[in-house]
């Protein structure tokens, strides 16, 4: 069966360990470099991007992340999907570059514009689950405003990608991990199944 991490600096981290006990996979709390080294995925949760930015810095793990996604899976939403893009905007801060996106950080607004909507499955996902929609919930989330040759949109939301793949990665743009539906953590464990064969 396959280690996976979830990374515990800051956020919801505890809510994905649930999603993905739920499906039989015991996650560890990433905190250390060290620990990334007998991991075979990783997911790194929504919270604040700044504040997990400047975490990262301080524990020198921004390298070590950028190493592991060039080998190993990683699964990143909202502030997680902000951490892999290649460029992000409002405002510009650094970030791992692990995924060819651009994204605009709390473009839905702010808290009180946070939301329960239903997103349309596309492409591989839809084909696989059999689904049309999912609910995704939208806290303070960024969205997706380009994305570059080899990524593929798996669902959308008013015209925009909300959940997104480039080879062994996946990212959304809200927070699987706080809906009952475990259709995104299992699709994720299946990519990880398939980079390990």
């Amino acid at each position: 069966m396959s280690r996976v991490g979830v990374l515990a600096l800051q956020g919801d981290f505890e809510a994905h360990q649930r999603a993905l006990a739920d499906l039989g996979v015991e996650a560890v709390q990433v905190r250390t470099a060290r620990e990334l080294d007998s991991l075979d995925a990783l997911v790194i949760p929504g919270g604040e991007s700044t504040t997990m930015l400047k975490l990262l810095e301080s524990e020198n793990l921004l390298e070590p992340l950028r190493s592991f996604g060039l080998e190993r899976p990683i699964f990143g939403t909202c502030a997680g999907a902000i951490l892999l893009a290649r460029q992000v905007e409002n405002p510009a801060q650094p970030s791992l570059g692990l995924i060819d996106i651009s994204v605009v950080r709390n473009a839905y607004g702010r808290q009180v514009d946070s939301r329960v909507a239903r997103i349309r499955l596309e492409g591989e996902l839809a084909r696989r689950s059999g689904r049309q929609e999912i609910e995704a919930v939208f806290i303070r989330a960024p969205i997706i405003r380009r994305t570059g040759d080899g990524v593929r949109v798996l669902a959308s939301y008013q015209g925009d990608p909300v959940l997104i793949e480039q080879g062994r990665h996946l990212v959304a743009t809200f927070h699987p991990e706080l809906s009952p539906d475990r259709l995104i953590h299992r699709y994720f464990l299946e990519k990880v199944e398939a980079c390990e064969s």
